[in-house]
């Protein structure tokens, strides 16, 4: 297994959208290892491959509190949501150490193949709804701070190139 690197915003390759995986091989499955590996590295709850450059329909989520028990996502797709709709800060490894609220379906069912290749169906509410709705934006090419106001974007955009800068010359 191998950390990848995660993509940060305001990168243009995070506004790729993500074409469907043909078939779940080796080499998905290594990418949904490398995945995984990367994400509970990175302290997160979830990562779409969009995040690593990998611009195919694959997520891995993580939203337990002992951890280790992840979800593997691969050509995902909404197959109903509430109407009913929740409001709670998001955050995103593609965008560290910013945090905003964001609407979100309060309850979504999934349907996707799993690492094996088998697909399911499953309901998700609260927190797992929530990092279902971002990663699948990800593979959109849609980044959680595109739901803010064009201001706050231009900040955070804008600290994000000045975070990049001071690390580079770190």
């Amino acid at each position: 297994m191998a950390r990848l690197q995660i993509l940060r915003y305001p990168d243009p390759r995070l506004y790729t959208v993500a074409r469907p995986v043909a078939q779940v091989d080796e080499r998905i499955r290594g990418l949904v290892d490398d995945m995984l590996e990367t994400m509970y590295e990175a302290e997160g709850v979830g990562l779409a491959a969009t995040q690593v450059d990998v611009h195919e329909r694959v997520i891995v989520i993580d939203t337990a509190d002992a951890r280790g028990s992840p979800i593997v996502l691969i050509n995902p797709e909404l197959i109903e949501k509430s109407d009913e709709m929740m409001l709670g800060d998001e955050g995103c490894l593609s965008v560290p150490e910013i945090y905003d609220k964001v609407p979100r379906h309060a309850h979504v069912r999934v349907r996707a193949q799993e690492r094996s290749g088998e697909v399911r169906e499953f309901d998700a509410e609260g927190l797992l709804s929530v990092a279902v709705q971002h990663e699948m934006d990800h593979l959109l090419g849609k980044v959680f701070v595109d739901y803010l106001s064009p201001l706050k974007r231009s900040r955070i955009k804008t600290r994000m190139l000045k975070k990049t800068r001071d690390e580079a010359r770190a």
